[in-house]
Formats: structure tokens, sequence, C-alpha cells
């Protein structure tokens, strides 16, 4: 070929062929996105995985932003009436996580049977877990609403709270914990529908949530407008108020005729034993998530001897990372229902498959998100508050959490497909062995013994959770979680 032929070759477009091969491409993925928000009736059993995870992923994902961005104008708002408030939001939540953990657990037992049915294509017995779950739900959050609106000052006190940050946060706390019912029931019904895969509903929900609480927030804290000016109180009311008319809107949305979750009037009697299934499940993911949160209390109480300033940075910091890692759990939660669902059709390996994609997924994402967080995160914490006292607490957290963000995205994938499987004593032992029985001691080694301070604290949550996916991986290879019965 002559120099002059080779350049014109250059220059000539693609064949047709390829130019056809790269529109389908770009058609079928934005099939999948329009079907993904839309509401997909597809079966996830069957077809390419990487398709299936991309369409329960999507919404699952915007669904964890939309809470990403709620946690964030949280902080940022509270930020602006002090640190003692920014305080009483971390020693609060830090008793919050008990809830969360409790919420989560049943809604993981939950949605693992849900799953599993869906996969059998038991349509009844979804409906009846899905019933039955929501029913132990309810009672567990009354009893937890009573103790904690009756006890939220002495639980503060327990805390390390200073006494400003007491008398600024009971009402706070009250609300929050009194009204922990919206939480819970919130948290379930949401992973009802993920389970069937109808994820879009709840994307749909949690944005409406927490978008009345979004706007709602500023009004109740600062008094816009017609509304009462109720400091740190308002946020609470705020949360309580969005998450409430969610939790209301997804359970119409169970009754509704076509939902993949079929509910009806005889699915709301009480079944003891169908019950005890789903406790045999969700006791394992409480346990699991009450171990692993209850790592996080832990480290607050060693990081409040360091005071205020060192506790309202980590609270800007966590709610920062939060931002990143909940857009993650989309991915880790999309590959949990595709386990679930492939295990109750008897395809382990399709399983497998969509762990691996999800994982990867996920790492690229995180790996890219940690770094900017690295680079950007003095001007980050500048963004929530102008006290120098705080900004380098808040820097630190990020740079020092943010440098396993690879890892991380790798654990989350993980941790929840062993609880989409059913497994959810696997993860329980690791939160144990590696938040307990290393992430604590090695925290006030770090930050107490050694003299590294609260930076030594954030060092330690970062190899911990390093650790946590390590152990994961070798766990998951051992390919235990594919026997699981649920």
């Amino acid at each position: 070929m002559s120099e002059s032929t080779a350049e014109s070759a250059e220059t000539l477009p693609p064949p047709v062929s390829s130019l056809h091969a790269d529109t389908h491409v770009d058609e079928r993925f934005w099939s999948s996105v329009r079907e993904a928000l839309r509401g997909s009736h597809r079966d996830f059993t069957e077809g390419a995985v990487s398709r299936a995870i991309l369409i329960l992923a999507i919404p699952m994902v915007l669904e964890m932003v939309m809470e990403s961005v709620f946690a964030v104008c949280d902080v940022f708002f509270v930020s602006k009436l002090g640190a003692a408030a920014v305080a009483t939001v971390g020693l609060t939540e830090s008793w919050l996580t008990l809830v969360y953990a409790l919420a989560m657990g049943l809604a993981i037992g939950t949605s693992a049977m849900v799953a599993r049915r869906t996969g059998e294509r038991d349509r009844e017995g979804a409906a009846r877990a899905a019933t039955q779950g929501m029913i132990l739900g309810l009672g567990l959050a009354l009893v937890i609403g009573v103790l904690g609106g009756v006890s939220a000052p002495r639980m503060l006190s327990l805390m390390g709270a200073a006494p400003d940050v007491v008398a600024t946060g009971t009402s706070y706390a009250r609300v929050m914990l009194g009204g922990n019912v919206t939480i819970v029931m919130l948290f379930l019904i949401n992973a009802i529908f993920r389970g069937a895969g109808d994820a879009a509903i709840a994307m749909r929900v949690l944005w409406l949530a927490n978008a009345i609480n979004i706007v709602l927030g500023p009004c109740l804290i600062f008094g816009l407008g017609p509304f009462p000016k109720l400091g740190v109180a308002g946020a609470a009311i705020a949360t309580n108020i969005g998450r409430g008319t969610g939790a209301l809107f997804a359970f119409s949305r169970l009754l509704k005729p076509g939902s993949r979750i079929d509910i009806h009037a005889r699915h709301l009697r009480l079944e003891l034993d169908l019950i005890k299934r789903v406790i045999r499940i969700a006791w394992s993911a409480c346990l699991q998530l009450l171990i692993g949160m209850g790592s996080w209390i832990a480290l607050v109480r060693i990081l409040s001897t360091f005071g205020s300033n060192v506790l309202a940075g980590y609270t800007i910091g966590i709610r920062v990372i939060l931002f990143a890692l909940l857009p993650a759990s989309g991915l880790a939660n999309a590959a949990a229902t595709m386990v679930g669902q492939a295990l109750g059709a008897k395809k382990p390996e399709r399983a497998e498959a969509a762990v691996k994609i999800a994982g990867t997924y996920n790492m690229v994402v995180l790996g890219v998100v940690g770094g900017l967080m690295a680079i950007f995160a003095p001007q980050i914490a500048r963004f929530f508050t102008a006290d120098d006292a705080i900004i380098p607490y808040a820097s630190s957290v990020l740079r020092i959490v943010a440098g396993g963000f690879p890892l991380y995205a790798w654990g989350m994938v993980i941790s929840q497909s062993f609880n989409g499987a059913g497994d959810t004593r696997t993860p329980t032992m690791l939160n144990f062995l590696v938040f307990w029985c290393w992430e604590i001691p090695l925290g006030y080694l770090f930050g107490v013994k050694l003299g590294f301070g609260p930076r030594g604290i954030f060092a330690a949550m970062a190899i911990a959770f390093s650790t946590y996916a390590v152990a994961g991986a070798v766990m998951f290879r051992r390919g235990r979680w594919k026997t699981k019965m649920v």
C-alpha cells in the first residue's frame, strides 16, 4: 500500500457495520436507563447479568444519592447553629445507629425472603413474608420509641455530652428516637420493593421523603416565613415528617393492584411460624449491624474525650463520606437482589457473576470519588463550617478514610451479597472480629496510648474497613453462601 493510500484509508469513516454496532449499544444503554427509571417488570433471573445489574442499580443508586443529599443538607443547616448543635446530631445519631441496625437487619431478613420467593416465582410466599416483616417492624419501633423518648437526656450524657450539648440536644434526641417508627417502616418497605426487583418504587419513595425533609428542615430550624424557629429540634421534626410521608406513600404502593408484591387483606393476619423464619434470618442481620454500628458508638465515645470541635469535625466528615458511600451501596443492594433471586431460581453461577460485575463497577467509581475527596478535603470542610477549630478535623476524616474507598467498594458489595443470599451469619462474624476485636483496640492504641489523637482513630477506621473487604472476599470465595436455605 502506498503512503497516499494509507493516509486515505486513515481518513475513511468506519465501516457501516461498526457504526450500527455503536448505535445499537447506545440505544440498548438508554433503553435500559428508561426501563430502570420507569420501573421494570422483567425477570431478573434471565438474560444478560450486566444489563440486569444496570437496571436494578440505577434507581438504587439514585435512591441513595437523595439519601446522601439529605445527610449533607441536614448537617449543613445544623452547622449554622454552632458546634454544640452539630455535636448533638453526632451523638444522637450514634444511638440512632442502633435503631438503624435493627431496622436494616429486619429489612435484610425480609428482603432476602422476598427475593428468594420471587426467584422461585412464588408471589404468594413473597407477599406473606413482606407482611409479617412489617408487622414485626411496627412492634419493634413502638417499643424503641417509648424507651428512647423517655431516656433521651441520659442517653446523651452516657455518650459523654457536655452539659450545654445535653441542654441543646434533648429535644432533638427525643423527637428522633421517639419517632423512629418512620425510619423503621421506610427502610423496611423499601427493602421489600428492592427484594422483589421493583427498585424504581423504592427510589421514588425516598426522593419524596427526603425532598420534603430538605425543604422543611431550614424552615423549622431558622423559622423561615410562617414556620416557628425550633433550632436543632426543627431538623428532627422535619426528618420525621418527611420519612413518615414517604413510609405512608410506600405502603399505599404495596396495596396498589399490579404491584410486584401482591398484598391483600388475607395477608394481614399474624403468622407466627413465618415470623419465626423472618426472625431467624433477621436476628443475625440485626446483630451484624449492631456490632458494626455499635463500634461507631465506641469510637465516638473515645473521640468525645477530645472535645466538641473534634466531634463536630467528625460529624461533618462522616456525613460527607456517607454522601459518597450511600450511592455506592445502591450497587451493593442491586447485587444482593440479584443473588437472592438467582439462588431462588437455582442459578448460583449467575449470582456469583452479579457480585463480580457490581464489585468492579463500585471499585472504579469509589476510587475516583475517594481521590477527589482526599485532594479537596479542606475546601469541602470549609463549605460546611467557617470555624478554623473544626476544619482540620473534618479534613482529616475525609483524607484518611477516603484513602481506602476502592477496598470499601468491594467490602460493601460482598457484605450485601451474603445478606441477599440469607447468609447473615458470615458478615456478623466478620463484623465482630474486624470492628470489635480489631478496630476499637486499634483506635484506642493509636488515638490515646500512642498519642496520635483523633487522626489515629480515623486511621483505625480506614484500616478496619480495608481489613473487612479482604476477609470478606476470602469467605465469599469459599462459596458456602450458595447453599443457604431461606
